[in-house]
């Protein structure tokens, strides 16, 4: 079976298959992933020399992701291009001509399922390890951002971290003020961001700006990354697509609240207090009710 016949994403190919490629595939595959999927969606010869590789490298990497050659690696990558231009209006058509006949509820059940299990083997633990360590440093500033639909799991986000330690900083929904913010940003700081397809061009510039700043971005992205990977010092790429005619949070809010747990687990004794002193101004304010 070949490649454009699995579940699997090119970019989930590369990174499943990337121990396997020599010194020469393995550039072309970062050159690739560097700026997915465009860089390969030009002729052989292009793709070959901004990589600075040869052709029959090119080749060979196709067929070692499981294609049968260059056309059909490209291909993929062009379907892959149209699925994430798709508007909510084209999805729900798609969804609706080939929906099966059992029930919306076990359709999407399923599907989410699918979804979370993808996503779980396509993320390395050490790369988790990784965003965690960054995330309980006292020294960095975590700051957090998201489009419009994904700013809601930065917020999500953003509402636990601030409990778990200090330095916890949400940027505003408006564009026009995150120059503000990414003042305040300082080297190896940590920036947060949310971008699936539809990428948000705002965001790819707020990255940009970050990382030239040297903050370290952790990338929340689906299966066919947003072009912010190749700034970010960490990606989990999740997979989101549903029978609806939206996206599914499942399998990024699933990550968020992994690695909440992870850093409320690592900083247990500040956080504890932290949050007993909150409980004790909740308790003051009359916020919540204590009756049964």
């Amino acid at each position: 079976m070949t490649a454009s016949k699995t579940k699997m994403t090119v970019a989930e190919l590369v990174r499943a298959r990337f121990s396997a490629l020599t010194r020469a595939e393995r550039q072309l595959a970062n050159a690739l992933m560097a700026n997915y999927p465009m860089a390969a969606l030009v002729s052989i010869t292009e793709f070959a020399k901004n990589a600075d590789v040869s052709t029959p490298t090119v080749l060979r990497t196709a067929k070692k992701l499981g294609f049968s050659g260059f056309p059909e690696f490209q291909r993929t990558l062009r379907h892959e291009l149209e699925a994430t231009l798709s508007d909510p209006i084209a999805k729900h058509d798609r969804w609706a001509s080939d929906a099966p006949a059992e029930h919306i509820l076990n359709r999407f059940a399923d599907a989410v399922t699918r979804n979370l299990r993808q996503s779980l083997k396509q993320v390395d633990h050490k790369e988790f390890d990784s965003v965690v360590e960054l995330l309980v440093d006292p020294g960095r500033d975590i700051h957090l951002v998201g489009g419009r639909i994904t700013h809601a799991f930065a917020d999500y986000m953003f509402t636990h971290l601030q409990v778990v330690r200090t330095g916890v900083h949400m940027l505003p929904t408006s564009h026009a003020l995150w120059p503000h913010h990414l003042l305040n940003m300082k080297t190896d700081d940590v920036l947060i961001v949310f971008d699936v397809r539809r990428y948000e061009a705002a965001l790819s510039e707020l990255a940009a700006m970050a990382h030239q700043r040297g903050v370290k971005i952790v990338l929340f992205t689906d299966q066919w990354l947003s072009s912010i990977a190749g700034q970010a010092a960490h990606a989990f790429s999740l997979r989101i697509e549903v029978p609806s005619g939206w996206d599914s949070g499942v399998a990024p809010l699933f990550m968020v609240e992994a690695l909440i747990a992870s850093v409320e687990n690592v900083l247990w004794p500040q956080t504890s207090s932290r949050i007993k002193e909150l409980e004790q101004i909740f308790d003051a304010s009359g916020r919540f009710s204590r009756k049964i």
